[in-house]
């Protein structure tokens, strides 16, 4: 997604073509090389060739470097449960989304890695990021009772979902890609359903 900001330089305006992405990859690169708590704003919007300024007009602070896609892989995920077919069971109405968000996962493959390195290396992101898989089976299990699914099925099922994708996940990161992630989400699911049918 790029984004187009313009800035003020000595009266002049200059155009700075996909700000956010390129805070994003400076920032990203920096908690690689020094570590999150030792980087400033200061020097992820030099690196990204752009004003501190800039940056706060994209995230509130660096944290939200990492954390600012949720929203968007809420909406993700949510859309798809809704697209899915009327007669899908809620476990694969669910399994449906886990799958369309994986691409996106896998499509970005380098960038993902790099964010979750920053993140489990501190306690705070972790926390975070916990937090916010939380809220993604929330909103799953809103997006199954909007399809008719009654509670407790609804919310068990977006927490399994979030279950697989966590396993999943973290198979993926920690493999060197012989298999994506969809497919390792397939297989998560498959042993899920294996094990809840006493197989």
């Amino acid at each position: 997604m790029s984004a187009a900001v313009i800035s003020y330089d000595r009266g002049m305006v200059r155009w700075e073509p996909d700000a956010r992405g390129r805070l994003e990859r400076a920032a990203l690169a920096l908690y690689g090389e020094r570590g999150f708590e030792q980087t400033t704003v200061a020097e992820i919007a030099a690196r990204a060739g752009l004003t501190e300024r800039t940056f706060f007009r994209h995230f509130a602070d660096k944290r939200e470097v990492l954390f600012w896609g949720a929203g968007t892989l809420q909406e993700l995920l949510v859309s798809a449960v809704a697209s899915a077919p009327g007669s899908a069971a809620p476990i694969d109405a669910v399994a449906a989304a886990l799958e369309t968000a994986g691409t996106l996962f896998q499509e970005r493959r380098e960038s993902v890695l790099q964010r979750q390195a920053v993140i489990a290396a501190n306690a705070e992101l972790r926390e975070r990021e916990l937090i916010k898989l939380a809220s993604l089976a929330s909103a799953l299990g809103g997006a199954l009772r909007r399809r008719g699914v009654r509670e407790p099925a609804a919310s068990l099922a977006g927490e399994a979902a979030i279950a697989v994708f966590r396993i999943a996940f973290e198979r993926w990161i920690s493999q060197t890609g012989q298999r994506d992630l969809p497919q390792l989400l397939r297989e998560s699911l498959d042993e899920l359903k294996a094990v809840t049918a006493g197989r």
